[in-house]
């Protein structure tokens, strides 16, 4: 018997964004090919790079890439990963115990929730209010802590809304994991990827019992290195460093190599600079889109990531419109069902736009035919 619910965000998304001809819920940027990240001298390097382990917590180049991301760290507060999911799998362990309260943001990538249910923590939402433009409520996080709150968990740049939280928002959520002397653990894998090109400020420095993962999969449009991490404090990383020896071991010796390359400060700035221009530019003909119907579609435009978080105004379940619209047009979205949110939908808006728009005009016959709209 299985312990660990299926992860339905996940498991959805595996099932059918490769089986369409439009994915419309890509929740990063289109991925760059080698040739496009690479010069043809680096390239060569690549090819004579010996296929071994090397360091299992992350080469100490890379490391130290990574932590020139984050004020007042070094090498010793990075653990590489494969991927920011295992970052959170390992955090989770390392952290938790049966019966410890997690006071999570909703509405998130749900990972952590159903690891928590696994290991036998409560867990726990707060909300970000769509009536709000996706604000938290800190109220209710304050009034959801208890002596038992071993972490709240929170996701900044927020998955899916864009939402990204103030500087006395984030002062506040500390101040209420210290009432309780609760850990802070942020998913910041979107980080990079604000519309309006300056990089938010890290959780990381603002409290000494701060976590945070990070990744190249999203903001990087690296996914296919499988590369993330941890910050966190040094006796922290190191107990991390123990639960990874036990889950994958390392990241891939050719994702080290590349990373590091990706994290250089110039080449860092290009990727970043490309991606959140095709943000703005999409966003953009996204908009006009959903525009046409009025009233029909309702969202808060993102301040960052790359997707747009959009509340229809139809008679249909999310899953039911998603999979009909999988079935008759052969273009997938996500249904906001995987968020626990009904009539909602998720969009992926780091694609290419001439790729977004033609799966676009397809949704638009989907609804001529159906809704007569």
């Amino acid at each position: 018997m299985m312990n660990i619910p299926i992860f339905e965000l996940e498991r959805v998304q595996s099932l059918f964004e490769n089986t369409v001809d439009y994915n419309l819920t890509e929740s990063g940027f289109h991925p760059y090919t080698l040739n496009e990240l690479l010069d043809k001298e680096q390239i060569d390097a690549l090819t004579h790079t010996v296929l071994g382990y090397g360091q299992t917590n992350g080469s100490i180049p890379l490391r130290k890439r990574i932590s020139a991301l984050y004020n007042g760290s070094s090498e010793e507060n990075v653990l590489v990963t494969n991927g920011s999911a295992e970052a959170n799998f390992i955090a989770c362990h390392t952290l938790l115990e049966k019966g410890d309260e997690v006071v999570m943001m909703v509405p998130n990538y749900m990972q952590i929730w159903g690891i928590a249910e696994e290991m036998g923590c409560v867990p726990k939402a707060f909300h970000l209010r769509e009536e709000n433009n996706w604000k938290p409520d800190l109220a209710e996080l304050k009034s959801l802590v208890t002596p038992k709150t071993k972490m709240i968990t929170v996701c900044n740049p927020n998955n899916p809304t864009g939402y990204t939280l103030t500087i006395d928002e984030m002062e506040e959520i500390v101040a209420i994991a210290k009432n309780v002397d609760a850990w802070v653990y942020c998913d910041e894998v979107y980080r990079g990827a604000e519309l309006n090109g300056k990089t938010i400020e890290s959780f990381i420095g603002m409290y000494d019992k701060v976590m945070v993962n990070g990744g190249l999969s999203k903001a990087y449009a690296l996914p296919g290195l499988r590369l993330g991490w941890l910050i966190g404090p040094e006796n922290l990383i190191a107990d991390t460093w123990a639960y990874h020896d036990y889950t994958s071991i390392t990241a891939g010796i050719m994702s080290h190599y590349i990373g590091e390359i990706a994290l250089r400060p110039e080449k860092r700035q290009e990727i970043l600079t490309r991606n959140r221009t095709m943000l703005n530019e999409n966003l953009i003909a996204v908009k006009e889109w959903l525009n046409q119907y009025g009233d029909l579609f309702e969202y808060v435009a993102p301040k960052s990531g790359g997707m747009l978080f959009v509340k229809y105004n139809l008679d249909i379940n999310s899953s039911e419109l998603a999979e009909w619209l999988r079935k008759e047009k052969s273009v997938f979205i996500l249904a906001g069902d995987c968020y626990g949110m009904d009539h909602h939908f998720r969009i992926g808006i780091g694609e290419r736009k001439d790729y977004i728009l033609a799966g676009l005009e397809r949704v638009k016959e989907a609804l001529t035919e159906r809704f007569g709209l």
